[in-house]
C-alpha cells in the first residue's frame, strides 16, 4: 500500500500526535477510535481510488490497535490515512529485529501538498523509536516519496514466466528427499500447517516478516476482504519420510482451452521450503500439473535457481514485476547493525546524513572473523559518506555498495573503501520479502 511521513528525534512532540492530536492549518492529525474505523476505511478507499464496494470495514476493525491507526481530520472529515503495526523482520544471519511496518498511507486528492504525510510519518517514526523499533519498513506505491523520509529500497520483487513446452520439465538427477511426499490439503488444513512451517522458514530468509493469524485467515478465505477478489486456490504440502512438513505451495489454475487443446496457466501464489531438495520436489510438481502449459511465479527470491533446474533454462523469462518492493529506514543504528551477520571481517566508517536525526553521525561497522559485528559511534575519519536512504538500502544487503557508488548515492572518501565494505556487507542469500503489507 502507499505511504507518507514526518520527523524523528528532532520532534519531541511525536507521541503527542498519537495521543492528543496535532492541529495545524485547521487539520487535526490524531489516532482513530475504534468507533471511527468505518469512516477511516471509507477515506482509505477514496485515497486509493477504489470504489465503495471495495471497502473492508470489518477486516479493518480487526486490524485496529490503540494509537496505530491515524487519520487527518478536516472539519470532522478524514482526508488522510496512516497505519502501522509491529513486525519481526529477519536480518542476515537469521536473527529478527523489531520493525515498524507502515501501510494504508493515503492523502485525498483535495488535500495534497499540505504536509499531511510528513506530519503523520514524523509522529509514527518518533513513537516507533520509543517503542524500541530498530527499523521502519513499507511498500512504496510511488518511488519518489519515501526517500525524503530516510527510506531506501531494501528488497526487490522477482518472478518468472515458464513456458512448459519449451522447458521440458526439470532436469533428472536433482537432489530429492528420500521417502518424501506431496499432499494436496484443504484451506482448513493449511491454516493449521502453514503458520508453524512459515515460522520455521522465515528465519532462514533475510527480508521476510512474520505473519499473524489474520493474514493466514485472509490467505485461506476464513475472513472475507472486499476488494481482494479471493477465490479458493489449490495448496500442497511437502512432508519428509517422517511426515514432518518441509515446504508448501499455493497456486491457482486458469481453465483456458485452445479449441480442444488445453492451454491453462498455473500461477504460484505462495511458495517456501526449508531446504533445496524440498523446493525442487515442489517445483517438479508445479511444472507437471495436467493441462498446464505456462507457470507464472509472481514472487520468488531474486537468487532462486529455478530456471537452472529446467532442462531449458531459457524457457523461464522474467516476470514484469521485477522491481523495488520493500523499503527500509534505520531508526536505531546499533540495534539494527548489531543484530545481523556479515560476509567478511573488517572495519568501515560511515558518515551518515540524516535530517531527522535517527542515523545521523559517524559510525564504525566492526566485523569479527566469525561474521558477527557491531556498530559504534566514532570520531575516526570516514571511509564512505551516504544518507539515511542509502543506509536503508544497504542494511539487508539487497543493494550493493558499488552500484550505489556508481549511481552517486554513496561517496568513497578512502580509495578502495567501496570494494572492501561491499565484501563486509555481503550475504549468502539476497534479501527478499514474500509478503506485501
Amino acid at each position: 500500500m502507499g505511504n507518507e511521513t514526518n520527523g524523528g528525534p528532532r520532534d519531541p512532540g511525536g507521541d503527542r500526535v498519537k495521543e492528543q492530536g496535532d492541529v495545524a492549518g485547521g487539520i487535526e492529525i490524531r489516532a482513530v477510535g475504534e468507533d471511527e474505523v468505518e469512516e477511516w476505511d471509507r477515506a482509505l478507499a477514496v485515497g486509493f481510488l477504489r470504489s465503495r464496494v471495495e471497502r473492508a470495514t470489518e477486516f479493518r476493525r480487526r486490524q485496529w490497535e490503540p494509537g496505530r491507526m491515524i487519520g487527518a481530520f478536516d472539519d470532522g472529515r478524514i482526508v488522510a490515512t496512516f497505519r502501522s503495526f509491529d513486525a519481526e523482520l529477519t536480518v542476515p544471519g537469521g536473527a529478527v529485529v523489531k520493525a515498524d511496518a507502515i501501510t494504508a498511507v493515503t492523502v485525498t486528492a483535495t488535500h495534497r501538498r499540505r504536509g499531511l504525510l510528513r506530519r503523520m510519518m514524523t509522529g509514527d517514526l518518533a513513537a516507533a523509536r520509543e517503542r524500541g523499533a530498530a527499523v521502519a519498513i513499507l511498500i512504496a506505491a510511488e518511488y519518489n516519496i519515501y526517500g525524503r523520509y530516510g527510506f531506501g529500497p531494501a528488497t526487490r520483487g522477482h518472478g518468472w514466466n515458464i513456458d512448459l513446452l519449451r522447458a521440458g520439465g526439470l532436469r533428472a538427477g536433482l537432489p530429492t528427499v528420500p521417502g518424501g511426499r506431496i499432499d494436496l490439503v484443504s484451506m482448513e488444513e493449511l491454516r493449521k500447517t502453514g503458520p508453524e512451517l512459515f515460522d520455521r522458514w522465515r528465519v532462514t530468509q533475510p527480508g521476510v516478516i512474520d505473519r499473524d493469524e489474520l493474514t493466514w485467515q485472509r490467505h485461506t478465505g476464513a475472513i472475507e476482504v472486499p476488494g481482494f477478489d479471493w477465490k479458493e486456490p489449490f495448496a500442497v504440502v511437502h512432508r519428509d519420510a517422517g511426515g514432518t512438513p518441509t515446504g508448501l505451495a499455493v497456486y491457482k489454475v486458469d481453465d483456458t482451452w485452445d479449441g480442444s487443446y488445453p492451454n491453462c496457466t498455473l500461477t504460484v501464489l505462495d511458495f517456501f521450503a526449508l531446504d533445496r531438495p524440498t523446493a525442487t520436489a515442489l517445483w517438479r510438481y508445479l511444472c507437471s500439473v495436467d493441462w498446464v502449459r505456462k507457470v507464472v511465479v509472481d514472487n520468488v527470491g531474486p537468487d532462486d535457481p529455478l530456471p537452472m533446474l529446467l532442462n531449458e533454462p531459457r524457457a523461464a523469462t522474467p516476470h514484469a514485476d521485477n522491481a523495488d518492493f520493500m523499503w527500509l529506514r534505520v531508526l536505531d543504528v546499533e540495534a539494527a547493525f548489531n543484530a545481523r551477520t556479515y560476509g567478511a571481517p573488517g572495519r568501515v566508517v560511515l558518515d551518515v546524513e540524516d535530517r531527522d536525526g535517527y542515523a545521523a553521525g559517524r559510525w564504525a561497522i566492526e566485523v569479527a572473523a566469525d561474521g558477527t559485528g557491531r556498530a559504534v559511534r566514532t570520531t575516526d575519519e570516514a571511509d564512505l559518506a551516504l544518507d539515511a536512504s542509502a543506509l536503508g538500502a544497504l542494511y539487508l544487503a539487497g543493494e550493493t555498495l558499488p552500484r550505489l557508488a556508481v549511481a552517486g548515492l554513496v561517496t568513497e572518501l578512502r580509495p578502495g573503501a567501496v570494494a572492501a565494505a561491499d565484501l563486509l556487507l555481503r550475504t549468502p542469500l539476497l534479501s527478499w520479502n514474500i509478503d506485501g503489507f
